[in-house]
């Protein structure tokens, strides 16, 4: 059958459009045409995550204790333990759980025995006859918090019980909250109140001590201030907020020349 020039042209045409198709396509193994994907978008890298915080080193947590320009004049470096420490401090409560806090105040130790950088500075108040104690410890945050839970549980653990003295005196120990500044990371303060009753003597002796415990960043300051009495008004909190922010001036100190 001859071909007419109309059937040659249409011929052609449906070639040409086949030839398009084959350029715009692939073909798979398995014989059917595979469209080439889209260029997928890429989203920019974001900032990169900030270095840790370096441990603190001994010379920074010297570089962090109160001095006498903090607390006043009426402050100077300590001349020894207080004698209500042994006195009333080292005794034996009627139960494990308050026994531990006392044990904490005893040593200052609250958050166990130092294991990296530790420093500490103790000041004696002849006004009022009253003894503060500073530390600053590097540790791990969640060490810190963790302790810090056990001892917001103390109000009410051991809101009060008895405890006996070495030397036998009955000891009525109160414990209750103390409001700190809102300083550092994270808090919590104590204040206790031990009564004395010695039988020989027919008199009552009381002790007053505030805790005040605060993190900031992976360190932790601990400030103890102890008086037959009430201690000086306002000095934990005012030493603790002082006690803050020199801790965090060093830490800054350390960014900066890094």
């Amino acid at each position: 059958m001859s071909c007419t020039p109309a059937r040659v042209l249409a011929a052609c045409a449906l070639c040409a459009a086949a030839l398009l198709t084959e350029a715009a396509c692939t073909t798979g193994q398995s014989g059917r045409a595979v469209h080439a994907p889209a260029p997928v978008a890429t989203r920019p890298p974001g900032p990169a995550a900030a270095a840790p915080a370096a441990a603190l080193t001994q010379d920074q947590a010297q570089a962090a204790m109160l001095t006498e320009a903090d607390l006043g004049t009426a402050w100077a470096p300590t001349q020894g333990a207080a004698t209500w420490r042994d006195g009333m401090l080292k005794a034996q409560a009627d139960t494990p759980e308050c026994g531990r806090l006392l044990d904490a105040l005893y040593t200052e130790e609250p958050f166990g025995a130092p294991s990296g950088a530790h420093a500490v500075a103790a000041y004696d108040n002849g006004d009022d006859e009253a003894q503060l104690r500073h530390q600053v410890l590097a540790l791990r945050a969640p060490d810190v918090d963790r302790t810090l839970t056990w001892l917001r549980t103390m109000p009410q653990t051991c809101r009060g019980f008895t405890a006996t003295a070495t030397n036998s005196d009955v000891l009525d120990v109160r414990v209750a909250d103390l409001a700190l500044p809102n300083a550092g990371d994270a808090r919590q303060g104590l204040r206790l109140t031990l009564t004395a009753e010695s039988f020989e003597e027919d008199t009552l002796t009381t002790l007053t001590l505030d805790l005040a415990t605060v993190r900031v960043g992976d360190d932790a300051i601990v400030l103890t201030t102890g008086a037959l009495g009430t201690p000086p008004e306002d000095t934990t909190a005012r030493a603790v907020q002082r006690g803050v922010d020199r801790l965090t001036e060093v830490h800054r100190k350390a960014r900066a020349k890094t």
